[in-house]
């Protein structure tokens, strides 16, 4: 924090002046008017360019109950957020179900979040400020970051157009208390926002064995945003943003240092749960059938990691006639201080970026060329459980210089329109990279159009997260990889909107080559390429229709298929989902409900082709999961236009995991993981608060 104060001043002394400035013409954000905003049913699944990209506004999110990233996107089809750690609930975005550190965030088109950086960051970024979301699908699909092998998800923030307040004020179980606080100030060329976001959250044990399956927290955020409609011809926007994390799985409580002293003796209950164990102090060894008992201590079992982040960035556009120069800079420093299990692990993270292009009519359509830098480190140090150091194990550093010809042409009568770009960079760790793509889309009348998008990227393998997100009783990483890993995509997308109905289709497919996994040594782990290429094709289907006035409506169907050689693809996915909502909207209350239908997962094709899995009384882990629903609702009353007050239920059927199979197992040695993952980690979730708008 005391890196980003002089910035924040600095940047919001430029604001201030700008807003006094003579008038110059705006972009309006989202309209809201009180507690009543206007209703979105009507807006297209697509926005109108030649890329597909899918768009979530701020008000979908809020009726969702949303307050992270995380949670506005989750449960969309061909959008899902994927827990990789039962423990520490380590969450990852997964575009097209490809693995989560394959989808780049960005925010204003900025991309300051790496692997390091998404683990834990994500469920710290939050919604106030944002204008929508928008989602790319497909290799660098973007043309600003190749390495997004799965596709982007880019925060576009909103210019406020009057001066505004928004608090909000939530509390549920589980010791839930949520706080978040919106001001801004706008000029007539300019504006300025501010706000803060506090949001903690006890650990749940849903099996009562003592270790947790949802991992407590507490979230401190502050930021501030600018822009400046005018400053020597630039249009300006930039923010700047703090992040302070605390979270702890496994035991209950919070009294870090007292769980991390305790590394002897058994606090648990393996005999609660699904096929728990015959013995309170261990477990079943499959192998021979004899106990295993648990000597470790609460810390064997608990995994506490505190993350502070800070970042800032800036972009500027400009017009030079007919054309469009654009700049961009921004930095992140990211600091992780876990304890893993008895292992102790930290690390520093740096990212820069610097990017300047220009946009221009040239031989009958649109031309740009951009060039921009990025930097991105990591620094750590580990000690294991008996005290042997094991500092920069997976250090490394990243310059990235690149290049980029990007150009748009229109046909018939713009009918048909073609887009294409390609990209240029020279790793200095892999050597010069190649990522083309083209997107064509065709417009059959003025409700209907078909966009198909092809595409290449790669990404530079880090050892950090690509499994076991540092986990690790090892002394030496070696990277034994076969070089960049490299995605191929296609994709075709069918959109309609006619009246009262919307349709958006997509199928895709997607071939990963050189997808890096992590070998798990005692002394010695190596980073290696997958053997074979990791294929993943699949199709997703929205269907929105308003009923009434009042009522809208949507279905989402999805459906995936997944060819992969054994221990890529480290956590079950479904092959097929069905999404239902119902949205009503009539005076004052507003009524969402959406439920979500996951099918079975082949836990044997992800999990035990490599390893059999075992429960605690040592009998074999079934081969597949249930299906099961999940619903969520949410229910908002508008006392005036500045008063309103919301109740809500997450997941209100209590359907969770832990009732029917444990996410913790043991291998056929009896050593036990954490990593069983299929179902929902927490059971119904009730909530309630108000809202002040001003």
């Amino acid at each position: 924090m005391r890196h980003t104060l002089p910035l924040v001043a600095a940047l919001s002394c430029v604001s201030c002046l700008a807003a006094d400035a003579g008038g110059k013409e705006t972009t309006l954000g989202e309209i809201v008017v009180g507690n009543r905003r206007a209703s979105t049913t009507q807006r297209p699944f697509l926005r109108d360019q030649v890329a597909p990209v899918e768009s979530c506004t701020i008000e979908e999110a809020t009726k969702l109950g949303a307050s992270n990233i995380n949670e506005a996107l989750d449960k969309r089809p061909g959008v899902a957020v994927q827990v990789e750690c039962s423990i520490c609930n380590a969450r990852f975005i997964s575009l097209n179900n490809l693995p989560g550190r394959y989808t780049t965030l960005l925010i204003d088109g900025v991309p300051l979040f790496s692997a390091v950086s998404q683990a834990y960051g994500l469920d710290s970024v939050g919604l106030r400020g944002l204008e929508r979301i928008d989602l790319m699908r497909g290799a660098g699909a973007s043309g600003l970051t190749p390495d997004a092998l799965a596709g982007t998800v880019n925060m576009v923030t909103r210019r406020p157009v009057k001066d505004e307040a928004l608090v909000e004020m939530a509390i549920g179980q589980y010791g839930s208390r949520r706080l978040d606080a919106q001001v801004a100030t706008a000029g007539s060329a300019g504006a300025v926002t501010a706000n803060i976001h506090s949001n903690r959250h006890d650990s749940v044990d849903g099996d009562g064995n003592g270790v947790s399956e949802y991992t407590g927290y507490s979230r401190k955020l502050g930021g501030i945003g600018f822009f400046v409609d005018d400053l020597g011809g630039f249009k300006l926007k930039g923010r700047v943003d703090a992040i302070d994390e605390k979270r702890n799985g496994g035991t209950m409580g919070t009294d870090y240092d007292a769980i991390k002293l305790s590394r002897s003796g058994n606090p648990f209950d393996f005999s609660k749960g699904a096929h728990a164990s015959p013995y309170v102090d261990g477990w079943v060894n499959p192998t021979d059938a004899s106990k295993v008992g648990y000597v470790d201590g609460r810390s064997g079992l608990s995994e506490i990691i505190f993350t502070k982040r800070e970042s800032a960035y800036i972009t500027g556009e400009k017009k030079l006639g007919e054309a469009v120069l654009n700049l961009a800079a921004g930095y992140a420093q990211h600091d992780q201080d876990s304890f893993y299990e008895g292992n102790v692990y930290k690390a520093k993270q740096n990212q820069g970026y610097l990017m300047g292009s220009l946009k221009a009519p040239l031989a009958g359509g649109v031309w740009t060329a951009l060039a921009d830098w990025r930097y991105e480190d990591l620094r750590s140090k580990a000690e294991l459980p008996d005290g042997t150091p094991a500092d920069g194990l997976d250090n490394y550093t990243f310059r990235v210089p690149g290049l980029g010809l990007a150009a748009n042409y229109a046909f018939l009568d713009d009918r048909l329109e073609i887009g294409g770009n390609l990209r240029w960079e020279k790793h200095n760790v892999y050597g010069a990279q190649l990522a083309p793509r083209l997107n064509l889309l065709w417009r059959h009348n003025e409700h209907a159009g078909s966009r198909l998008s092809g595409g290449i990227g790669y990404r530079a393998p880090t050892s950090y997260f690509e499994q076991d997100h540092g986990i690790l009783e090892t002394l030496v990483i070696r990277n034994a990889t076969n070089g960049v890993e490299k995605s191929k995509n296609l994709m075709y997308t069918f959109d309609w909107q006619d009246g009262d109905w919307k349709l958006l289709g997509n199928a895709h497919y997607t071939r990963l080559d050189n997808l890096a996994w992590l070998d798990i040594g005692a002394t010695e782990s190596v980073l290696r390429s997958a053997s074979a290429p990791v294929r993943v094709k699949g199709a997703d289907l929205q269907l929105g229709y308003q009923v009434t006035k009042e009522l809208a409506a949507s279905l989402g169907l999805e459906v995936a298929h997944y060819d992969f050689p054994v221990g890529t693809l480290a956590f079950a996915r479904p092959d097929r989902r069905v999404y239902v909502s119902l949205d009503w909207d009539s005076g004052p209350l507003d009524v969402f409900v959406r439920g979500t239908w996951t099918g079975p997962q082949d836990l044997a094709k992800f999990y035990y082709r490599d390893e059999p899995h075992y429960n605690f009384d040592g009998s074999v882990k079934p081969d597949k999961s249930p299906a099961f629903w999940t619903v969520d609702a949410r229910v908002q009353y508008a006392i005036d236009k500045r008063w309103a007050v919301f109740v809500g239920a997450d997941n209100l059927f209590d359907f969770k995991q832990s009732d029917h199979d444990g996410m913790l197992w043991v291998s056929a040695t009896g050593a036990i993981d954490v990593t069983h993952i299929w179902g929902p980690n927490r059971g119904r979730f009730i909530y309630g608060g108000l809202k002040f708008e001003l």
